[in-house]
């Protein structure tokens, strides 16, 4: 009767584990999926530990990515994809794990090799940023976005730009770890062009979740900032997907009664048929400067442009190559291993056997038969306290 031989390291296909968060963090990690195909993948929301997690549990983080509602968005995304779920990559026996950020990297999946990916902008770096760089004791969630890169827990760092790079090195990052690669939703902004949104020439509002995240937000004055850069155009308001849509649908409805709100839909698309575009702290403010838009911004537009994602339409496929050569390097250390443990188990012959137990017992018969061993022993003082001194 035949047997099946067992699969070796080389046929068995590597697993990986992607950590989501918010939709365009989850949408980036399937785009990386798709470009290994010869991986079994698991997807999960993004998840902590300890205090974290019992916090997320008592639903006292849902202004974050942990949160319920953020996290029922992701789910529904990997639902309707057919996309397979390891809640917290609790089944585990992975080898690569891809995550789109390090503001928390959960305790199980710390000895596995890590590809961190970065989302889009980064939160401004502000006293929060400076405290957590110069405190380590601080968690780096405290500051946001801003200290991405800093926890060191990853073996790759993609990368948007050259300029990005730089920026990471600059804050502390390793420099070694850092590849740019481009990031995916943002390397091919072109395409948001090829649309249906029903809307053309109008002025885009891209509005942030500042109050959400218990930063200073003056709607009112930003509201008439925006009537006053619209000048008696049409007026467009696409809602934070963090933002309490209600609250702000009111806000905007007293104030600037003629403008259309959008809770959902693609903000990128909203953006290719815009003929202005106005961000508070937001990633779209990419695809606008990519784009050629009239932009107004609380971000610097020349560091925005200094910084702006590399449009090579090949960002998914570069961060997969950095994934099989991680995958590689651990496949090469498992054959390594079982290389040296074969060794190490291997039957000596026979005549190597008796001459190496005859020096080994040879070696150690003069630590048996010296005059103190055979002395009898006395305790000193010190014994007392649990500890006991030859003399």
């Amino acid at each position: 009767m035949s047997q099946t031989a067992p699969a070796t390291a080389s046929q068995r296909r590597p697993k990986v584990l992607l950590i989501c968060g918010s939709l365009n963090q989850t949408t980036q990690m399937h785009q990386i999926a798709q470009e290994l195909p010869e991986a079994d993948h698991a997807y999960t929301p993004y998840y902590g530990h300890g205090y974290i997690e019992a916090l997320r549990r008592a639903r006292c983080l849902e202004f974050t990515v942990l949160g319920y509602k953020l996290r029922r968005r992701c789910l529904d995304y990997l639902e309707r994809h057919g996309l397979p779920v390891d809640p917290h990559g609790a089944a585990g026996g992975y080898d690569l794990v891809l995550t789109c950020s390090d503001l928390i990297v959960p305790r199980n999946i710390r000895r596995r090799p890590v590809v961190l990916v970065q989302e889009g902008i980064l939160d401004p770096a502000g006293l929060p940023f400076h405290l957590c760089r110069s405190l380590k004791v601080l968690p780096l969630w405290l500051a946001g976005t801003a200290t991405t890169g800093l926890s060191g827990r990853y073996h790759r760092f993609c990368v948007a730009s050259e300029g990005y790079r730089d920026l990471f090195i600059a804050n502390g990052a390793p420099a070694e770890r850092i590849v740019v690669t481009g990031i995916p939703n943002f390397d091919d902004c072109r395409k948001y062009e090829r649309n249906d949104f029903p809307h053309r020439h109008f002025v885009l509002v891209c509005s942030s979740d500042a109050r959400e995240t218990f930063k200073l937000d003056n709607r009112r004055k930003f509201i008439a900032r925006c009537l006053a850069v619209a000048a008696g155009r049409q007026l467009i308001f696409k809602l934070h997907p963090n933002e309490n849509a209600e609250r702000a649908r009111r806000e905007i409805a007293a104030l600037a009664p003629g403008a259309l709100v959008y809770a959902t839909g693609c903000a990128e698309e909203m953006i290719a048929n815009c003929d202005v575009l106005i961000t508070q702290y937001s990633s779209t403010v990419f695809v606008g400067v990519a784009l050629g838009k009239e932009v107004h911004s609380y971000n610097d537009l020349a560091e925005v442009r200094r910084l702006l994602p590399q449009q090579n339409r090949s960002a998914a496929r570069n961060i997969a190559a950095v994934c099989r050569e991680l995958l590689q390097v651990e496949e090469s250390a498992l054959a390594a291993a079982s290389a040296v443990s074969a060794a190490s188990a291997a039957p000596l012959p026979a005549t190597r056997v008796a001459r190496v137990g005859r020096e080994r017992w040879t070696a150690a018969l003069p630590r048996f038969v010296t005059p103190s061993r055979l002395a009898p022993t006395r305790r000193s003082k010190a014994s007392l306290f649990g500890r006991t001194r030859l003399r």
